[in-house]
């Protein structure tokens, strides 16, 4: 599953390639609680088809409603005021939420707001430039004069928040969220399509045939090759983890050391407390780091929630790379490493009851 934003993107840039008149919904402002952040987009055929969220679903419906011919399609006659068509011309803001009416018939959260600015058939130049840079891996600023709906594309070189000064509204689309994951087991299948449902482009990486031949999660890539060298080719940016499975230092560990040269927003093994000492220990030896030098490295990976199984562990970890992804600090009791020490006593170790459990 690709990026929700390229995804709308694309779907766009295809009604609109097929003369179907569509439109641009961006969230551009909230006020209280909002169910989708500022900078969210949907797409709305004519036909009525949705590709994206601004909502929870009833500002969809709501526009679908006002903004689509199929709720005329099956002879139902047109409310009064409402043509039921995708106009044309310059962008319109619009606005959910502000009387405790409308926030309950769009099923807003208590007093949340939030602005719309609405795009009636985006012409297809721009589109079909802007999937075509985000498809090749480029950070892209699109830029909306708002009086005119005249797109102008300006490559970024990070990402920025939404800026919607009244003049031009400038929202940031990235490329996918990439995830390099070590090791073909069978964590690395639960935890490779938990981030392909979550929009990352997965690779996983292993030279070991016998595991690359069990494999069995479409849709990621499966490379052969030695993980450092993988990791070297990878062009690792900050939209990038890169997770170590295979408890093999011969694997884990010079991949390791490349993903922390890099720019990787998450690099992280999974292990016990142990041997994640272990490993430290190891690299300052042998390779010349420092406790500085490998202050970024993530381990015992995940979130505690007394994960056992591989599916368990595939979703504490998954939780911690979103919660990094999306900048939110982790109290200390959840991560893996204090909340162990926390749960034995006299801080003590436990043996692990799976290969790749977070026990010590």
């Amino acid at each position: 599953m690709e990026n929700l934003d390229l995804t709308v993107l694309r779907s766009l840039l295809q009604w609109r390639s097929q003369g179907q008149r569509a439109l641009l919904a961006t969230v551009v402002r909230t006020w209280g609680s909002s169910p989708r952040p500022v900078g969210s987009v949907m797409a709305l055929c004519e036909t009525g088809a949705v590709v994206g969220s601004v909502s929870g679903g009833c500002i969809e419906d709501d526009l679908i409603h006002r903004y689509s011919r199929a709720n005329t399609s099956a002879g139902a006659a047109p409310s009064a005021g409402i043509s039921h068509e995708i106009p044309s011309g310059p962008p319109k803001r619009v606005t959910y939420g502000v009387s405790a009416d409308e926030a309950h018939r769009f099923g807003l959260p208590c007093g949340g707001t939030l602005e719309l600015l609405l795009e009636f058939s985006p012409e297809v130049a721009p589109l079909q430039a802007l999937v075509q840079a985000l498809s090749n891996g480029q950070l892209m600023e699109r830029q909306t004069e708002i009086a005119t709906g005249r797109v102008v594309l300006v490559a970024a070189a990070k990402p920025q928040t939404l800026n919607d000064d009244g003049t031009w509204l400038c929202n940031c689309f990235g490329p996918e969220y990439r995830m390099l994951l070590i090791g073909a087991g069978q964590l690395t299948e639960y935890l490779a399509t938990m981030a392909m449902f979550c929009g990352f482009s997965v690779t996983v990486c292993d030279p070991r045939e016998a595991y690359r031949v069990a494999w069995q999660v479409a849709g990621a890539t499966l490379d052969a090759g030695m993980p450092d060298d993988v990791v070297k080719a990878f062009l690792v940016d900050r939209r990038t983890c890169v997770i170590a499975l295979t408890h093999d230092p011969k694997l884990d560990d010079l991949a390791l050391l490349e993903a922390l040269g890099s720019e990787a927003f998450y690099v992280g093994a999974i292990g016990s407390r142990r041997n994640n000492e272990a490993r430290r220990a190891r690299m300052i030896e042998h390779f010349e780091q420092t406790e500085d030098s490998l202050s970024a490295m993530r381990g015992p990976i995940g979130i505690y929630i007394g994960s056992k199984t591989p599916s368990e562990i595939a979703v504490s970890v998954m939780a911690e790379v979103l919660a990094v992804k999306n900048a939110v600090p982790l109290p200390r009791d959840m991560r893996v490493g204090p909340a162990k020490e926390q749960q034995l006593p006299g801080g003590g170790s436990a043996a692990a009851c799976f290969t790749g459990s977070h026990s010590a």
